[in-house]
């Protein structure tokens, strides 16, 4: 028996369908919003599927979907502890480097003071008393002495200074004065021929240069093995005033 004939079949023998043709499509916009909503909230749970998919335990093969978690959480763990020990380390536990400061030549060499001693000396070709060298400067060159370039930076400095500068030799060196004054003396040297050995005998210069800065009170203070830089024009400024007297170290220039 066909019902195609019948209301509401078709040729097929389907059953019947209530289809609604609304007249004004904007009456669709409810359905087509929910059929939206259906669709984002079915790509939302495929999402939450997939990032979650290697901690599903029927899928990632039992207790073992876990351990990529408890890796990730070690390997924090211990990049918080080293930090933390780093961050919270006493100045005292510290590691600590010794720099060792290389030793550089004073430009301001140490002295012992003495006290001029008794007689004469010659003054540019005249006799005088040592004591006439007070509040001066009175250079010491030893035989064979290779000081002329300190010889000159004494000049110099005493020239800076304002003071008058002696260069002193005994034996063999009081013909050499007068060169030496020359070449080193910047103009303001004098020669001062020791030739009773006054000085010599005094301070024993041995074979280095020997500079006393005489003060005003006949009291010189005595300066040995000068380095190329030393630095002595502050000192002669003050050679007008009264010297320290002889010291304890006094007994280191005899």
């Amino acid at each position: 028996m066909s019902f195609a004939s019948e209301p509401g079949r078709d040729d097929g023998n389907l059953p019947p369908v209530n289809i609604v043709i609304p007249d004004d499509a904007r009456e669709l916009d409810r359905d087509v919003l929910a059929y939206h909503r259906e669709q984002r909230a079915r790509r939302r749970r495929q999402r939450a599927l997939r990032l979650f998919r290697p901690f599903r335990v029927r899928d990632a093969g039992g207790q073992a979907a876990i351990i990529p978690l408890i890796a990730a959480c070690l390997a924090i763990s211990l990049i918080g502890g080293v930090l933390l020990s780093v961050v919270t380390m006493s100045p005292a536990l510290a590691p600590t480097v010794s720099a060792s400061r290389p030793a550089t030549p004073s430009a301001v060499p140490s002295a012992s003071v003495k006290t001029l001693p008794a007689g004469d000396i010659q003054l540019d070709g005249r006799t005088a008393p040592v004591n006439s060298l007070a509040s001066s400067v009175v250079a010491l060159i030893p035989a064979g002495c290779r000081c002329d370039a300190r010889l000159s930076r004494l000049s110099r400095q005493a020239a800076a200074a304002k003071v008058r500068v002696y260069f002193a030799g005994t034996g063999p060196v009081i013909r050499e004065l007068t060169g030496y004054t020359k070449n080193d003396g910047d103009g303001v040297a004098i020669g001062a021929a020791d030739s009773g050995n006054v000085l010599g005998a005094a301070y024993h210069p041995g074979s280095q240069l020997t500079v006393l800065l005489v003060y005003r009170d006949a009291s010189a203070r005595v300066y040995r093995g000068l380095s190329g830089n030393f630095q002595l024009t502050s000192a002669m400024g003050k050679l007008a005033q009264a010297g320290t007297g002889p010291g304890p170290a006094s007994s280191a220039a005899r």
